[in-house]
């Protein structure tokens, strides 16, 4: 087994994020997105022989990042199973959960797992490649209304109609099946200023659509409070508006609208204590050093 690998993600926030869960020696954490491991890793050098840690992922490929540490606990899985995975391994509760929502430098960079729009490969797109719709599936099966919500609503793209249209002319001649195939799709309602813009959140649109990454994130969030101890912490890191606004209201409020209940004697009924008022971002530093962590924005809660 590998025993450290920045190659195949560079860990963003690593130091603040793992500062941020306060680890007890002894207690139980979550890393909700493994990856190359390294947060897992630094969770581990901060727990005792007591403590343990169950991380998860669904791609198979991070197997292959795990450290060989008997407190360790890979779990093959979805992080939107997180209470029943727990449970079938026999822990009911947790001191802290830390979710790095990001794509890995891994998955970028593997041309041949389709989720850039630099080089060609397969349009594939699935963080778990056992089965389920890939991202060709998407583009060429959707009606131009349904392609058209998908990039307005997680690429928060503009005209998504005329990106639709474009879609849907160019699978009329032949299916769309590989990354530079899509780019040449959309190359005439691809604005020339800003083409690695634009073509990044068309991209982001299909996985997450491909990957049901929003509806995850909701069911993990939830999730989240019947595991987690009173006291116990919620990290989480994020990348673009859609996934911060949704950690934001649930931590503010419980619910992903942000709206706060009031007791009887209009006392605010939240779940959570909310440790910064303003996200926690990266310094020009990280960000000079790990280009990808720019976008990056931390929020941290305590459960009540």
């Amino acid at each position: 087994m590998s025993t450290d690998n920045t190659t195949y993600h560079i860990p963003v926030l690593l130091e603040s994020a793992v500062n941020e869960l306060d680890i007890q020696p002894s207690g139980t954490y979550c890393d909700l997105t493994f990856g190359g491991g390294g947060h897992s890793r630094h969770i581990l050098s901060k727990l005792g022989a007591e403590g343990r840690l169950y991380s998860f992922d669904q791609d198979r490929d991070t197997l292959l990042n795990a450290p060989d540490d008997e407190r360790f606990n890979y779990v093959e899985s979805n992080f939107r199973f997180l209470r029943s995975a727990l449970r079938l391994r026999g822990v009911d509760k947790v001191d802290g959960i830390l979710a790095d929502l990001g794509v890995s430098s891994h998955h970028f960079d593997e041309v041949g797992r389709g989720f850039s729009f630099r080089g060609e490969g397969p349009l594939d797109m699935r963080m778990n490649q056992r089965g389920g719709r890939t991202a060709a599936d998407v583009v060429n099966t959707y009606d131009a209304d349904s392609l058209a919500r998908v990039l307005k609503e997680y690429g928060e793209l503009d005209t998504t109609w005329k990106i639709a249209s474009c879609i849907e002319r160019a699978r009329e001649k032949e299916p769309i099946t590989t990354t530079a195939q899509l780019v040449e799709a959309v190359r005439p309602c691809t604005p020339k200023r800003d083409e690695s813009k634009f073509l990044t959140k068309l991209f982001q649109a299909l996985r997450i659509e491909v990957n049901g990454e929003m509806e995850a994130l909701k069911m993990a969030l939830e999730q989240s409070l019947k595991v987690l101890r009173p006291g116990g912490r919620l990290v989480v890191i994020s990348y673009h508006s859609l996934e911060d606004r949704l950690v934001k209201n649930f931590m503010r409020s419980g619910n992903f609208e942000g709206k706060i209940e009031q007791d009887f004697f209009g006392r605010q009924q939240t779940p959570f204590d909310v440790v910064s008022r303003k996200a926690i971002v990266p310094t020009a530093e990280e960000v000079e050093r790990n280009p990808r962590s720019r976008s990056a924005k931390m929020r941290v809660a305590i459960k009540r």
